[in-house]
């Protein structure tokens, strides 16, 4: 049976800290003054977890991190990872602009415009990715090539040759009268 896990013995200082803390206005530390505290009462971790409505992993992480950091614990820690890990190196990188200069029909897809997730999903079965990325890194990798995503647009167009005069023509006045053709000759 494994010993319970319980808080290293309190300093003076500390535990005026930790009752000043189940004042915060802060929940995350007043719920990691109330663990404390409760585990240098000599409670359990299951039991601490039931009288907090918490999960009891949630009490040995609150345990675990006021061993060496004291009531430095009390305040939440920014949840960003430490160290993030560069998936496109430079050559990489190229592969992808290269990729991404190409029609996405190319590579089996339905439109001939790129989206993020199709560029991440074809970067990984084209072999530039070790594993499946997110569009984020892919806007990522092109920042630090320069460039900067931006939405491609749909332009339809027609094969009428007098699809851009009629396209660009003026429309008709409210009372329903066509204007006239500024091309045309009056005579």
């Amino acid at each position: 049976m494994q010993t319970p896990l319980v808080v290293r013995p309190l300093t003076t200082d500390e535990r005026l800290t930790l009752a000043a803390g189940l004042r915060s206005a802060e929940a995350f530390t007043v719920r990691r003054c109330q663990i404390v505290l409760a585990s240098a009462e000599g409670q359990h971790t299951t039991t601490i977890a039931r009288a907090l409505r918490c999960h009891d992993q949630t009490v040995r992480h609150a345990i675990h991190a006021f061993q060496p950091r004291g009531v430095r614990a009390l305040q939440a820690q920014s949840s960003r990872p430490h160290k993030t890990q560069a998936v496109f190196n430079t050559e990489r990188r190229e592969r992808l602009r290269a990729l991404l200069h190409q029609s996405p029909r190319t590579f089996g897809q339905p439109t001939s415009v790129w989206t993020l997730a199709w560029a991440a999903a074809v970067s990984f079965t084209q072999g530039l990715t070790p594993r499946q990325v997110s569009g984020e890194a892919i806007r990522l990798a092109l920042r630090t090539l320069g460039g900067r995503w931006k939405r491609a647009k749909h332009w339809i167009t027609s094969p009428d040759p007098a699809y851009l005069r009629k396209k660009t023509a003026r429309p008709p006045d409210p009372a329903g009268h066509h204007p006239p053709d500024m091309g045309a000759r009056l005579r």
